[in-house]
């Protein structure tokens, strides 16, 4: 589903804009919750390098998650149709249209292996808004929440806006960046409700066998644990790879689970902004009602956009695919020349997730580097090339790379990180 580095990296902004300090000092403050969430990390960088680029610089960023491709045409032209019915004009169920709970009903059966009823789906504004209702609809004051590390940078945040406490659990890259049920448990306390569940991983690409998949299944259903699993790269998998559903491999699991998804990754509609998440009638009850408050229904032409794509041929989506995956096969060899770099094969979604920690304590081009954010700044000052630090997803040692971009450009910018590294 891209929100922040640490908050010992970025402090707080401050929102005061012409307020002076003492009509300041007059006031009450603004809200302490909202000030200590940190900036999306992965938009912070996008945004410096095409601000880079804005000056003329030959930035190539890695940095957003973000197809290249265009949204495909029979897509578009199911939305222009939709702007010539006034019906799509006026409001329509918060939960989303009925045609689109069917058609991600059926989605969720034919990918998921789970089937439920419309009433089951709930339709958000993009994978984003999808992951914070279902901490909202889950999450009690206190809570603890297991966030298997490297983490997607807006889990912490979303957990702690919830008021449910994140505790990381990492695995690094020897484990291939996937936690095992006895650092799960070694990391439960009587505290603990939620598990997040991603698989594929942003940031790391990974995916979980079918058997590790049940394993963790298997314990959360006996621990009486919710799981919130991300699915928005189901579908980008690669070298034959599954990414099977946890209430695909535990299907008792399904009455504490609720599923994550959208349009946005598989059929090149980051912008669409439709997204859903799937689970228990209580539990999307009490997200739907948070959601007829906080922004009604889903843009209606963006749905009928998002019913065509699931209902529609999947060529198009099966061609991008194809083309993340010589992508990821290009990026893993070219980075894998590079000393000191360690880089697992990743299987699934459009990043790669190298372990860096033997650059750290090191000079290049007269500047020593002891943290991953710091040579993250030094890649884009030296060789013009964004990336994002492993800060931004939990320890220090690690950056992402995004291999959703062109293929000559993403030969030219790791061809710069050789240079540089070399």
């Amino acid at each position: 589903m891209d929100a922040g580095i640490p908050h010992s990296v970025d402090a707080a902004p401050d929102y005061a804009g012409d307020v002076t300090e003492t009509q300041r000092a007059d006031r009450a403050p603004v809200s302490r919750k909202l000030s200590a969430i940190a900036e999306s990390a992965t938009l912070k960088v996008d945004a410096k390098a095409k601000a880079l680029k804005a000056e003329g610089k030959p930035v190539i960023s890695y940095a957003a998650g973000e197809p290249d491709f265009a949204t495909p045409q029979f897509i578009v032209d199911a939305a222009a149709l939709a702007l010539k019915d006034p019906a799509n004009f006026r409001y329509t169920p918060a939960a989303g249209l009925p045609v689109l709970r069917e058609a991600i009903a059926a989605k969720t059966l034919r990918d998921s292996g789970l089937e439920v009823a419309p009433s089951q789906i709930l339709v958000t504004n993009g994978g984003k808004q999808a992951v914070y209702q279902a901490f909202q609809a889950v999450v009690n004051p206190g809570d603890e929440v297991l966030l298997p590390a490297p983490y997607w940078t807006t889990y912490p945040e979303a957990i702690a806006l919830a008021d449910g406490i994140p505790v990381e659990v990492f695995a690094g890259a020897d484990q291939d960046y996937k936690v095992t049920v006895e650092q799960l448990e070694a990391a439960r306390t009587e505290r603990t409700t939620v598990l997040v569940f991603v698989s594929p991983s942003n940031p790391t690409g990974s995916v979980y066998t079918p058997e590790e998949t049940t394993a963790i299944g298997e314990w959360a259903l006996e621990h009486g644990i919710w799981v919130i699993s991300d699915e928005i790269y189901q579908n980008l998998v690669y070298d034959g790879a599954r990414a099977v559903s946890i209430v695909e491999a535990v299907p008792e699991l399904a009455g504490q689970a609720i599923l994550v998804n959208g349009v946005a990754k598989t059929y090149a509609m980051t912008g669409w902004r439709v997204g859903w998440m799937v689970g228990p009638a209580d539990a999307i009850k009490v997200a739907a009602n948070l959601q007829s408050h906080l922004s009604s229904n889903v843009n209606n032409i963006a749905q009928r956009a998002a019913v065509a794509a699931l209902t529609g041929p999947q060529t198009e989506a099966e061609e991008m695919r194809q083309a993340f995956d010589r992508r990821r096969k290009l990026i893993v060899a070219e980075l894998a020349k590079i000393p000191g770099v360690n880089v697992p094969t990743p299987l699934g979604a459009f990043y790669v997730y190298p372990d860096v920690r033997e650059l750290l304590g090191r000079s290049w081009g007269g500047t020593t580097v002891q943290t991953s954010l710091e040579l993250a700044d030094l890649i884009l000052d030296q060789a013009e090339v964004a990336v994002v630090p492993g800060e931004a997803f939990g320890p220090s040692g690690y950056l992402r790379l995004s291999y959703a971009l062109g293929d000559g450009q993403l030969l030219e910018g790791v061809q710069r990180l050789q240079k540089l590294f070399g």
